[in-house]
C-alpha cells in the first residue's frame, strides 16, 4: 500500500489569509507545534467508544498528527479522510497512514472542500480560525454533513490573553454560532479534559438540522 500512498492529493488553492498554508507550514517546519498533546483527546475518544457506525464517512479537518485516526484505525472504522493545509504535516500523515487503505489524506484549504460525511470531528481547528471566518466554518460543515450528519469535539471555553491562534470563544456565543444550522445535542463544559486545560474545554455534539 505504500506506493498508493506515495502522491498526496492536494485539493482546492491554498488560503491565502495571513494564517493560511505558509503559516501553518512553517509552523511544521520549525517545530512550532504547541497545540499537539501527543494523543487523542480523552473527550473524543469517549464519544467514539460509543458510535456504532464503523463504516460511517467521517472528516477531520485540520488534522495535524491525527491522533484521533489512530484511534479509529484501531477500533475497526473503515472510512477516515484527514484533511490538513500544511504540506509538511501531510508527508507525516502520508508516512504513518501508508498501510491504512481506509485512510484518506488530503491536502488543501478546508473551504474549497466537497465531500459528504456522517461525522466530522472536531479537535484544534476551529481555535485555528480568526473568529471572522467562523460563520463560514459553520456553514461549510452544514454543506459536507449528510442527513442528520454530526459535528463532535471540543471548543475553548476561555477568552486568551494573547492574540491567537488559538482563537477562544464562550458557550454563549457557540451557541448563537451554530443554532441557525445544528440541533445542539450536547455543548457543555468538559469533564474529561487533558489537565492542561481543565475548565477551559467545551464538548460539543451538534446534529445537521433538516
Amino acid at each position: 500500500m505504500k506506493n498508493e500512498k506515495k502522491d498526496i492529493k492536494k485539493e482546492g488553492a491554498p488560503d491565502e489569509n495571513p494564517l493560511g498554508q505558509l503559516f501553518w507550514n512553517t509552523r511544521w517546519q520549525n517545530h512550532e507545534t504547541g497545540w499537539d498533546i501527543g494523543y487523542a483527546s480523552p473527550a473524543i475518544t469517549h464519544y467514539l467508544e460509543q458510535y456504532p457506525e464503523k463504516n460511517a464517512a467521517i472528516l477531520i479537518p485540520g488534522c495535524g498528527n491525527a491522533y484521533e485516526a489512530d484511534y479509529l484505525v484501531k477500533n475497526g472504522f473503515t472510512n477516515v479522510t484527514l484533511m490538513d493545509i500544511a504540506p509538511q504535516a501531510v508527508e507525516l500523515l502520508k508516512n504513518k497512514f501508508a498501510d491504512h487503505p481506509q485512510v484518506k489524506i488530503l491536502c488543501g484549504d478546508f473551504f474549497q472542500h466537497n465531500g459528504h460525511y456522517d461525522l466530522i470531528i472536531e479537535q484544534t481547528f476551529f481555535c485555528a480560525l480568526p473568529p471572522a471566518r467562523r460563520k463560514s466554518y459553520a456553514e461549510k460543515i452544514f454543506s459536507l454533513l449528510k442527513e442528520h450528519g454530526r459535528v463532535m469535539g471540543v471548543l475553548f471555553n476561555t477568552i486568551f490573553e494573547k492574540q491567537g491562534p488559538p482563537f477562544g470563544g464562550s458557550i454563549t456565543e457557540y451557541q448563537l454560532l451554530f443554532e441557525p444550522y445544528f440541533e445542539i445535542k450536547t455543548m457543555t463544559p468538559c469533564y474529561n479534559s487533558i489537565a492542561p486545560r481543565a475548565g477551559s474545554e467545551v464538548f460539543i455534539n451538534l446534529i445537521k438540522k433538516n
